[in-house]
């Protein structure tokens, strides 16, 4: 599964770094940031993705297939 951020519409909520503080941290502009995917699975990472209050995670398939949102 791949991850990406869109930083545009990040707001800095947050929910992401309490989801999956393993893979997830806001930045000094407060932005969320990856760390490492590989430390949490699927599961959790759909959550984190969920509870983002402007849909800024963009999760996919290792083929670059959008899955969320």
């Amino acid at each position: 599964m791949r991850v990406r951020i869109d930083r545009e519409k990040c707001v800095s909520a947050g929910n992401c770094v309490v989801t999956a503080p393993t893979v997830f941290i806001l930045d000094d502009d407060e932005k969320a940031t990856l760390l490492d995917v590989a430390t949490v699975d699927e599961d959790t990472l759909r959550v984190a993705a969920e509870l983002c209050p402007t849909e800024a995670i963009v999760l996919e398939t290792d083929e670059g297939e959008q899955t969320y949102p």
